[in-house]
């Protein structure tokens, strides 16, 4: 079964893992500068450097639908450079999940596979895609939608080790983005962790930083630039986090209920 998942970030790399596990044929779309802050566990790197492995999984960015399908065959999960998606009805993939967290639908359609399932608010089901997966922490978080849209966006990060918008990291003004500390480093509330031209990027708590942008990169005042786990467990920064685990088990479970339902699989054109 091929899937397309639209969006390469950690959660959406979390998405691919499972389903990859699965025994899914899984395509990833990007854009062409991703701004993930958890690098480490995101197969968006792939746009730089031209591979990522998570978790044992290998994507390797491809420069068309063709590549994407040669890519599948050979075992590894494909990026391709294509935030609009246009190479969906060249993939006619079984399956189209959109990840891209923007909060909003900028584009997918219910018609676009058989199976369509959207990630987060800013889908109806029934409307925009088959169903959709709640993404907002709680008890109802990877939970699969039929009949309601996801819970509105609320701008305040789930809580983590009893923190919620004081782990984030943002940049203090817009620039270019130099790192002065990595993914897996002990920071102290207050240490500074980057610095944007002249003006200092500093870490709100204490704990490990498990998001940072890469250096280079261009940010605006505000934007997110990182994340501090106050819980201090650095291998957790290197895997995939429980939230994605369970938005992927949520989206795995909507894909396999559609196609239940009579939706028509063509996983043979990969399989040959």
């Amino acid at each position: 079964m091929l899937i397309v998942v639209k969006g390469a970030g950690d959660l959406a790399t979390g998405i691919a893992c499972r389903l990859f596990r699965a025994g899914c044929s899984v395509v990833m779309t990007e854009t062409a500068r991703p701004t993930t802050v958890r690098c480490t566990v995101a197969f968006s790197q792939a746009v730089y450097r031209g591979r990522a492995e998570v978790e044992g999984i290998t994507a390797v960015l491809v420069p068309n639908a063709e590549g994407a399908l040669n890519c599948v065959r050979a075992g590894k999960a494909a990026v391709l450079v294509d935030p609009a998606g246009a190479c969906i009805p060249a993939l006619r993939p079984d399956g189209v999940v959109d990840a891209i967290l923007a909060k909003k639908n900028l584009g997918t359609a219910i018609t676009d596979a058989p199976a369509v399932v959207g990630v987060g608010p800013g889908f109806t089901p029934g409307v925009d895609c088959h169903a959709a997966v709640e993404t907002q922490r709680g008890h109802d978080l990877g939970r699969v939608l039929w009949d309601r849209p996801p819970a509105p966006n609320t701008g305040i990060p789930g809580d983590i080790g009893g923190y919620t918008v004081e782990r984030l990291l943002r940049a203090p003004a817009a620039g270019t983005f130099v790192p002065l500390a990595a993914i897996g480093d002990t920071v102290e509330a207050g240490q500074t962790v980057g610095m944007v031209g002249e003006a200092p990027m500093r870490a709100g708590i204490a704990g490990v930083v498990r998001g940072l942008l890469p250096e280079g990169t261009p940010v605006t005042a505000g934007m997110k630039a990182g994340d501090v786990d106050p819980r201090c467990r650095r291998e957790h920064c290197f895997s995939v986090s429980d939230k994605a685990r369970a938005v992927g088990g949520g989206v795995l479970e909507a894909l396999m209920c559609q196609w239940s339902k009579g939706g028509e699989m063509i996983w043979h054109r990969t399989s040959n």
